[in-house]
């Protein structure tokens, strides 16, 4: 990241890596493919460590283990902020690394669509709806995340993270516990209507439905 921040990325070798690090050429490709693998080489290590947490869910529990799994990725941006703040100036400025990121974003999403899917089963429209959440969830963490970055880290940003997730929980909770399929009857009475009479007009309408 220093040599990227003196000299450019573009400019920057992996013979020039190499040097800084005071290693050799092959022994840099022992660890990363090219010097955009430098830049990114947690991704591997985060999806393990979630999809650990994933599996170790059940149907009752598996929004908190999205949810959990969603905090482990923020909380190792925030960990690490001075590199993380430069890997953002860096992949502003180079459109590369842009697509790079993409690429590694769709990793999440993708787990977070396989385990969501399996989780639902044979239930009507499982494939659109884990990938609805899925969607949802990197959203959620992807806002907060930016949010941070941009202000320089300057915040805890578990809080806003916490907000986002409600809104995705409120929305995908019934995926967790499915609502009874029968009707719902709302009805309105005047306010002269005594206890007894509203209660014989819904039980009449109870004892009227079909089946």
């Amino acid at each position: 990241m220093t040599l990227f921040d003196e000299n450019g990325y573009d400019e920057t070798t992996v013979d020039d890596i190499a040097a800084r690090a005071g290693v050799s050429r092959s022994t840099f490709f022992r660890h990363y493919r090219s010097k955009e693998d430098a830049i990114f080489p947690d991704h591997d290590a985060l999806l393990t460590r979630i999809d650990a947490r994933l599996r170790a869910s059940t149907a009752g529990t598996a929004i908190v283990a999205i949810t959990d799994a969603v905090r482990i990725v923020l909380a190792h941006y925030v960990d690490d902020a001075e590199v993380s703040l430069r890997r953002y100036r860096l992949v502003r400025k180079v459109p590369a690394l842009r697509d790079r990121e993409i690429a590694s974003v769709a990793r999440y999403q993708r787990l977070f669509r396989e385990f969501v899917g399996a989780w639902l089963g044979d239930s009507p429209d499982a494939g659109l709806r884990a990938e609805l959440m899925a969607a949802s969830v990197v959203a959620a963490h992807n806002q907060v995340l930016r949010g941070w970055l941009r202000a320089g880290g300057a915040y805890d940003p578990s809080g806003p993270l916490d907000h986002a997730l409600g809104y995705v929980i409120a929305t995908f909770r019934q995926l967790e516990q499915p609502q009874d399929s029968e009707q719902v009857v709302v009805a309105t009475f005047s306010r002269a209507a005594s206890p007894q009479a509203v209660m014989a007009a819904i039980q009449q309408h109870l004892d009227a439905r079909p089946g």
